[in-house]
């Protein structure tokens, strides 16, 4: 059970008491619930191990669901659907944040994991934008939803469809929160079979997966994203989600992609700041180039963090003697470290280490959002980025 010990662990007390009176697990006497929360660990461990087969699963189910939204990226998508964020604030840390909405707002959980799992897949490989009316309301019931329903199902054969919707936010480059609308959708697919142990013994049992879609819509902007996991399918549902839900006319137009361009790093670059974002320097540590005139060939570059020296003086050290120096390549990746400076009262400035790989590859989609709107402003200042 590696997530329990760790739910444990990382939840206070009062609230792990109320988790499991919840459930209604039945507990040995020597847990004490006042005393050191270290103390609490050991009696509950052994009372999950005790349990049957059905409740110790539901635990680790639960201890599995709490703790990935008790980390950055789970709580900002707590606070995107939380009604009272107050009352998330006034809790002891962030598991207890997730228990807190996990027993008393389970529809709230719920779409707090829809939200995270929206902007994680966030312009990734899965993700696409579309641009619609702006302003328009989405309606949460009635025959628009059905409508909807009933298409999604006819176009993908599925015979159910559950369709989940929420109100959000979402922290824009502006620095102000953007209001959303998310739509959940699930739906059943194609009848297939898995292995499972049946009775001990190995064997195939039919099922029919639910495949889940994520399509958000911003009415200041009319901007319609969608995550799912087919390409080819992902235009049709936001047409689909257009046509019944908006009531609005969907002409295909696609946002801007964003691109990447490492070419200004050919030479030494100051990477200039504003004050404001607390940001101490900025560090180019590993480059990788490709000669254009020779296939199949990398050449990267690497500078520690204990180095005197820049990738671009190991880069020429590497190159001295050759015909052409750095302008003979292509950048197609960098990795570099923004550190910022240290809070009074913690050890050390943290980091947020950044990756770019030619042309629309970057980790920051893997980073709280608060991060990735640091790091996104600025690469476009940087000219690291651009919209295509």
């Amino acid at each position: 059970m590696p997530t329990v010990p760790d739910f444990l662990r990382s939840t206070p007390p009062a609230s792990l008491r109320a988790y499991f009176t919840a459930i209604k697990a039945a507990l040995p006497p020597d847990v004490v619930w006042e005393g050191a929360a270290n103390e609490v660990v050991p009696p509950l461990l052994r009372a999950v191990d005790g349990m049957d087969d059905a409740a110790r699963l539901r635990v680790m189910n639960d201890a599995d669901r709490v703790g990935a939204m008790a980390n950055e990226a789970g709580e900002a998508a707590l606070y995107a659907v939380a009604k009272d964020p107050a009352c998330l604030d006034a809790l002891e840390n962030s598991h207890a944040r997730a228990l807190w909405m996990f027993l008393n707002d389970v529809a709230g959980f719920n779409h707090a994991e829809e939200v995270r799992y929206a902007d994680d897949k966030r312009f990734g490989k899965t993700w696409d934008g579309f641009n619609c009316q702006p302003k328009l309301v989405v309606p949460r019931d009635g025959e628009p939803i059905a409508a909807f329903k009933k298409a999604i199902g006819e176009r993908f054969e599925s015979r159910h469809v559950e369709i989940e919707i929420c109100d959000r936010s979402r922290p824009s480059q502006e620095g102000t929160d953007a209001e959303l609308v998310q739509v959940a959708i699930y739906r059943e697919g194609r009848a297939g079979d898995r292995r499972v142990f049946v009775n001990g013994r190995l064997d195939r049992l039919a099922f029919r997966p639910v495949i889940e879609a994520a399509i958000t819509y911003e009415p200041a902007s009319g901007v319609i994203e969608i995550v799912a996991q087919a390409r080819e399918t992902r235009e049709e549902m936001v047409r689909l989600f257009a046509d019944h839900v908006l009531r609005a006319p969907f002409e295909g137009q696609r946002i801007p992609i964003r691109q990447y361009d490492l070419s200004r790093l050919r030479e030494p670059f100051d990477f200039p700041t504003d004050p404001e974002d607390n940001i101490e320097s900025v560090r180019v540590t590993q480059m990788r180039l490709m000669p254009y005139d020779v296939q199949g060939q990398r050449f990267t570059v690497e500078s520690m963090r204990t180095s005197d020296e820049t990738v671009w003086q190991m880069a020429a050290a590497g190159m001295k003697g050759q015909e052409h120096g750095i302008e003979g390549y292509v950048i197609t990746q960098v990795r570099f470290t923004i550190r910022f400076r240290a809070v009074p009262g913690v050890r050390g400035g943290r980091t947020l280490p950044v990756t770019i790989t030619m042309p629309k590859g970057c980790d920051l989609k893997d980073r709280t959002e608060r991060e990735r709107l640091v790091g996104e402003k600025y690469l476009r200042r940087w000219k690291l980025l651009r919209d295509v």
